[in-house]
């Protein structure tokens, strides 16, 4: 693979700019609420076979494919070619992000940062492979608005292992990297090497996308296939006052608008992330919620480079009786649908649009408090 210079700092536009833009006609249908379809989502429930598991070597020759069949200058690099110190797993495997666009505008989607959540990786590959290929009128905005840095396995000691967490090498001590981004934290070398790269990057949002346990809808008891979360909740003790609020409402009408948008499609049955017994997370160590903190850690941020962020959770994981292969291709198929929604969303100004208090419209149980790691929990 080639040697990339590493991403410089800039003066990039700030999110109301860059959210400001007007519609491209990009033949895309976006108005009222769509009515939710029935959902025939197959029943996640099985044992399937982790030989459609993708690992850390089945990933990096994928990468190394869709970077060499790219028509529009995909480049896949590791950390250590961009310049990154010590940028590796705690086993040693090099640690892989891959580019496409050439936006000012730059958007962060990582996976598979814990290990055991394997379908993200399918997904962040599926779409680089889009946008690095596809020439239609909606990729083609979405490369010249943005510069996309993709991340299909933030933790691949972890997926090696099928584990959540990675493996500290110094002391066998097990580390949950999206616990990792803390103050006290740090612990785990691929938390340092990520978080250097994305002081480098300076997004201006990201996507982090998850698996969850088996859930059905509070209400209704029908399966859900995925649920749409902010680690530091909307209207929660912490996002209301950050950035004057403004992430507090964004993030909100992103997640009304992917919810809008996979409601169309008949196999899903979507909800709000919660963590059980009605608590809202709202968590400052996860990865994302220090990006939106402006965590300055070692004097590498030191202007408090902060921006919104959302993630997905899709229903099932590795564990015995979880995921089922039936339903593989859907619970993939469902975390692109929804990155699309959301880039585009972004990019023609339909999500500055769309109203944050629908938020509350997004199927949840009755809110009673909130999952912190900094006060255990939080009454509402």
């Amino acid at each position: 693979m080639p040697t990339n210079t590493p991403p410089h700092r800039s003066n990039r536009p700030r999110l109301c700019k860059a959210l400001g833009v007007a519609a491209l006609g990009l033949g895309l249908t976006f108005g009222a609420t769509p009515a939710v379809a029935d959902a025939t989502f197959p029943s996640p429930e099985g044992n399937g076979s982790l030989s459609a598991i993708k690992f850390s070597a089945d990933t990096v020759k994928e990468l190394k494919k869709i970077e060499r069949s790219s028509r529009h200058n995909v480049k896949v690099s590791t950390l250590r070619e961009l310049g990154i110190p010590n940028a590796t797993s705690e086993r040693g495997q090099d640690l892989y992000v891959a580019t496409v666009g050439t936006g000012e505008n730059h958007i962060w989607v990582q996976a598979r940062i814990h290990g055991n959540e394997p379908f993200g990786t399918d997904a962040t590959l599926n779409l680089l492979k889009s946008l690095g290929r596809n020439g239609s009128k909606q990729y083609q905005a979405l490369r010249d608005h943005y510069t996309f840095h993709f991340i299909p396995m933030y933790n691949p000691d972890g997926a090696d292992d099928n584990i959540r967490h990675t493996t500290r090498d110094a002391d066998n001590r097990r580390v949950d990297l999206n616990r990792d981004w803390a103050t006290n934290g740090f612990t785990a070398k691929e938390s340092s090497a990520w978080y250097q790269y994305w002081t480098e990057v300076d997004p201006m949002f990201a996507l982090d996308i998850h698996h969850q346990g088996l859930k059905r809808q509070h209400d209704t008891n029908d399966p859900v296939s995925m649920s749409l979360g902010v680690s530091l909740a909307p209207g929660g003790p912490t996002l209301p006052g950050l950035s004057g609020g403004s992430y507090d409402t964004l993030t909100r009408q992103s997640m009304v608008h992917v919810y809008d948008a996979l409601s169309k499609y008949g196999y899903t049955n979507v909800d709000r992330y919660q963590v059980g017994n009605n608590l809202e997370i709202d968590i400052k160590g996860g990865v994302v919620s220090a990006m939106m903190l402006g965590l300055n850690h070692n004097g590498l941020n030191p202007e408090g480079h902060s921006h919104p962020a959302v993630f997905l959770e899709t229903s099932g994981n590795t564990s015995p009786g979880s995921i089922g292969q039936k339903a593989r291709g859907k619970l993939i198929k469902q975390n692109e649908h929804a990155a699309l929604a959301l880039f585009t969303g972004l990019m023609d100004g339909t999500i500055a649009a769309t109203d944050p208090e629908r938020w509350e419209d997004i199927p949840h149980a009755p809110t009673a408090g909130y999952q912190t790691d900094y006060a255990g929990i939080v009454p509402k």
